[in-house]
Formats: structure tokens, sequence, C-alpha cells
């Protein structure tokens, strides 16, 4: 049998993440770190050495007990283990306990939190929101994480769920544009029809001769 040890610079949330598929009549697992699947599968990480606990496929992680050659070659067509671990941590179910499952979602809540106040503006003062003005809003409206997406994500859909109980919208972009002056008005009209001038703070005509 093979003893899993959680390195000392890893969360000990759980000892360790199973990540379970089901397959040709066999459920396989493999051993991952409690707070680096999710990760990986968003593309966050992507050093799988980061991810695996063991690069190993087991029928039992917590008895550790490996799949065999037969068992695998049954299933997937192969006994790559590289291969399987790839199919299993991409497609399989990832098994959480309570705690760690409500320190992620908790997670998430406040990058989504913090996403929004880096881009949205309070109307009323016109200033910058905080993150805790947005937690406390999202809250308000009971806002629930959806694991599966990512917090930039759920960033975009939740301000406008915010609306109703918050006074915010995108900030907007200043932006400064230099144009040949005899382009000058046939882009500011394109400019007005895109609604990309909201409002024109300042013209000036420069002599290029």
């Amino acid at each position: 049998m093979s003893r899993i040890n959680t390195p000392v610079n890893q969360k000990r949330l759980t000892n360790v993440a199973v990540v379970r598929l089901k397959k040709g009549g066999f459920r396989f697992e493999i051993a991952c770190y409690p707070n680096k699947v999710q990760e990986y599968r968003k593309k966050i990480e992507k050093d799988l050495d980061e991810v695996l606990q063991a690069k190993a496929v087991f029928l039992n992680v917590a008895q550790g007990i490996f799949a065999k050659n037969k068992e695998l070659q049954k299933a997937f067509k192969t006994t790559d283990q590289d291969k399987i671990i790839l199919e299993i941590l991409n497609n399989g179910e990832l098994q959480e306990g309570e705690k760690e499952r409500k320190d992620n979602m908790e997670k998430q809540f406040k990058d989504i939190a913090t996403i929004i106040a880096e881009k949205c503006i309070n109307l009323e003062t016109q200033g910058q929101l905080t993150p805790q003005q947005v937690e406390a809003a999202m809250r308000r409206i009971h806002y629930s994480v959806k694991p599966n997406k990512s917090a930039k994500q759920q960033a975009l859909q939740v301000i406008k769920l915010l609306e109703p109980v918050l006074p915010i919208a995108r900030a907007k972009m200043r932006l400064l544009v230099y144009i040949p002056n005899e382009k000058a008005e046939e882009a500011k009209n394109l400019f007005k029809t895109k609604n990309f001038l909201d409002p024109l703070e300042k013209e000036s005509k420069e002599d290029t001769q």
C-alpha cells in the first residue's frame, strides 16, 4: 500500500482531495491537494505537480489500493497512467469535505466582490466601491457562488443583479485619441454612433503644417 503525505506548504483542510471517475465497471480515484483541483480546472494552476499528491491511479485512495493494469486497460483501453490521470482530473467528480467546500465558496465569493469593486463605481458618489460594500450587497440578494464558473465570469453577471440594491455602474474608460484633422469629423460621428464618446470632454485641433 502507498502512504500519501501532505507537504507542510499545502493548506491542511483535509489530508487528500479525491477525484473519482466511474468507468468500465470500476471506480477509479486520484489523490490531489484540496485547494488545487478547481484552480486546475479553471486554468489558474497548470503544473500537475502542484495538483497531484501522487502520480498514480487508485481504486481506493483512503486505503491506498492502486488500480491494476488489467483494470486500467479494460476501462480506458490503455495503461498509460499519465493519460488516465488527466481524464480523471478533467472529468471526474471532486469529493470535497464540508469545511473545504465552504472555504472554497467563501474565497470565490470574495474574489467576485473584489473584481466588481475594481470595475465599478457608486453612481451616487461617483467614487470607487469597496469589496466590502459589494460583498454586503451580494449577501442582500442572497447570491450563491457557482463553483464551475470563474470569479470573472460570475462578476459580470452579478453586476446586473446588484443594480436593484446598490447604485452601481461599470466605470468608464477615459481615452485620448489622436486623429488626422481631415478625418476628425468622420471619426467623431462614428464614435457617437457606437456610444464611445459619453461625453466628449475636450476637443482640440493642431496645425500639422
